[in-house]
């Protein structure tokens, strides 16, 4: 697998390229559509979403995943512990809109950027799922279409939310 993914990363030049069994897209920021191709992704998803976020302040997204929720679409969130106090994050809102949202406190940095998608689409890279990635960082983005790699990230997020915790709205919280 990993030879597989060494091949399919020298091989990408900005568009889609075809390795056997993976189809890949590649996304740069700033304004290079990261956004846009992952509420794209969002959109078309039948079964499952699975997210795994450092930061997670992107009101696109957000909107996308409480939009795929609420058609049906089983939509999971681990958010990074930071997002407990972060001032502008999303797990307020996509907790709100149903979707249940972990904490992975147990690393020092719980730093993926990840969406798997119905089994079978991966998102990664180094593109925070906020604003400014969009708009003022140096960023990109790589979707991936392989069900043996959506298998081995399933297996890793499975393996982190079991190590997570239920996320409480600030709303919710007790006062000091």
């Amino acid at each position: 697998m990993r030879q597989v993914l060494l091949v399919l990363l020298a091989s990408i030049v900005g568009a889609a390229e075809s390795i056997p069994g993976i189809t890949a897209q590649v996304y740069f920021s700033p304004d290079g559509g990261c956004t846009t191709a992952i509420v794209t992704a969002i959109d078309a998803a039948r079964s499952t979403v699975r997210v795994q976020a450092y930061s997670f302040t992107s009101a696109p997204i957000a909107k996308a995943l409480a939009t795929a929720q609420a058609r049906g679409v089983d939509v999971r969130v681990i958010l990074d512990k930071s997002q407990r106090t972060e001032r502008y994050s999303g797990a307020d809102f996509i907790a709100h809109a149903g979707i249940p949202v972990l904490i992975d406190e147990k690393p020092a940095i719980a730093h993926s950027k990840v969406m798997i998608i119905d089994s079978g689409t991966i998102i990664t890279g180094s593109f925070n799922f906020t604003t400014s990635a969009e708009s003022r960082n140096v960023e990109n983005v790589l979707i991936l279409r392989s069900a043996e790699l959506a298998a081995a990230y399933t297996a890793n997020w499975q393996t982190r939310s079991a190590l997570s915790v239920p996320y409480i709205p600030k709303d919710a919280r007790p006062s000091p």
